[in-house]
C-alpha cells in the first residue's frame, strides 16, 4: 500500500470510510449500515427514546438562542410543540398536568394567544421536573426562547414603527449639549 492508500477518510453522510474500491460497494455498506443502525434504535427503551429526543430539543433551543438572526420556524410555540409531544401522546394531558385549559394551551401553541407569565412559570417547573433523571435543563430557556422571540420580532419590524414613533419623540436641547 502507498501511503495515499493508508488514509482513510470518513465520509459523515454514511457513516462509512473510503476503503471501497467501487461506489457500489461503498452503498451495499452503507445500506447495511443504516439497517444495522435502525434494527438497533428499534429495541432502544421508550425511557432511552425520550432521553434522547428531550436532550436534542433542549441543544436546539439552545442553538436558537445563540443566532442572532430571527427564524420564524423556530419560536416559542414551536418549542412548546416539541416539548409536549414528544413527552405526551395527547396534549391535554399536558394541559391537565400544568392547570390550564387544553383550549388555551392550544391557542399558545399555534399563535392565537400568548403565554401568560403564570403559564411560562409553570412550564419551567414542569421541565425541570421532566428533566431532574435525564440532565440539566436550565429554568430561564423557556423565558429566553420567548424574549429572544419578542426582540427578534421587534427588531425585524423596525421600519414599521419607527418612522412614527420618532416624530413622537424628542431629546431636550440641555441633554444633547
Amino acid at each position: 500500500m502507498t501511503s495515499k492508500e493508508k488514509t482513510i477518510n470518513i465520509d459523515p453522510e454514511y457513516g462509512v470510510d473510503s476503503r471501497y474500491k467501487t461506489p457500489k460497494e461503498k452503498a451495499i455498506d452503507a445500506v447495511a449500515l443504516m439497517e444495522a443502525r435502525l434494527e438497533r434504535m428499534k429495541n432502544l427503551p421508550k425511557e432511552q427514546i425520550l432521553k434522547a429526543e428531550l436532550l436534542q430539543l433542549r441543544l436546539k433551543i439552545e442553538n436558537y438562542l445563540r443566532d442572532p438572526d430571527y427564524d420564524n420556524k423556530n419560536d416559542f410555540a414551536h418549542f412548546l410543540e416539541l416539548y409536549v409531544d414528544t413527552i405526551y401522546s395527547k396534549r391535554s394531558e399536558f394541559a391537565e398536568d400544568i392547570n390550564v385549559t387544553p383550549v388555551f394551551l392550544s391557542k399558545v401553541i399555534n399563535k392565537h394567544r400568548e403565554p401568560k407569565d403564570e403559564f411560562i412559570l409553570k412550564l419551567m417547573i414542569h421541565s425541570e421536573k421532566v428533566f431532574k433523571n435525564w440532565g440539566d435543563f436550565p429554568k430561564e430557556l423557556w423565558y429566553q426562547v420567548y424574549f429572544h422571540e419578542k426582540l427578534s420580532n421587534t427588531m425585524s419590524s423596525q421600519h414599521k414603527w419607527s418612522a412614527k414613533l420618532e416624530e413622537q419623540v424628542k431629546v431636550s436641547p440641555t441633554i444633547v449639549k
